[in-house]
């Protein structure tokens, strides 16, 4: 699942740019989350506040550790049974966590993905990814390609096609700290 097309991608990520592809069930808008220029593009580009807080996706937790507050083995084991999948969850952060990443909150939304095509694309990256709906806010997410062309065209350096996972609606958001679902899924 590593193909030229994800290397290309990757790429395009390791240099600042926003790239779009296919998650569970829509497509993601996605950049480099360590890198703020890319990350404040991302947000003018949806017109979505900074103080709303972003997801990080990943291929394995090991990625999104840096980001999170260690976390106890309870509380291991209870993100393992839910992934990889479609479960998001609000997990406590780092202080060093950037704000650009969190918004407002001492949480981050994250999530194992279970998108081969997505995960594959951490990879290549070697860290997480920042993912959020392809579209601008108030308009409905794109679920192909061509609609995310239609949408966000030129303003993306990359657009990584493949099939969305089939999921009907986004991903449930869930807080780790008190098991409240803050999204359904």
């Amino acid at each position: 699942m590593n193909g030229p097309r994800v290397r290309i991608a990757a790429r395009a990520v390791r240099a600042g740019g926003l790239i779009a592809y296919p998650t569970e069930a829509v497509y993601g808008l996605g950049c480099d989350p360590r890198n703020e220029g890319a990350v404040k593009r991302l947000l003018a580009l949806k017109r979505r506040s900074i103080r709303k807080g972003l997801i990080l996706i990943a291929a394995d937790f090991a990625q999104l550790e840096p980001f999170l507050q260690p976390l106890a083995p309870p509380d291991r084991a209870r993100l393992a049974a839910t992934w990889p999948g479609p479960q998001t969850w609000l997990i406590p952060a780092r202080t060093t966590t950037p704000r650009w990443l969190r918004g407002r909150y001492d949480t981050l939304a994250v999530r194992v993905t279970a998108h081969p095509l997505a995960a594959a694309l951490c990879r290549a990256c070697g860290h997480p990814l920042v993912s959020t709906s392809a579209n601008r806010s108030g308009r409905p997410p794109a679920r192909i390609a061509l609609a995310v062309r239609r949408q966000l065209g030129r303003s993306l350096d990359h657009l990584l096609p493949g099939p969305t996972g089939g999921a009907l609606k986004p991903t449930a958001i869930r807080d780790l700290r008190t098991g409240q679902i803050v999204r359904s899924g």
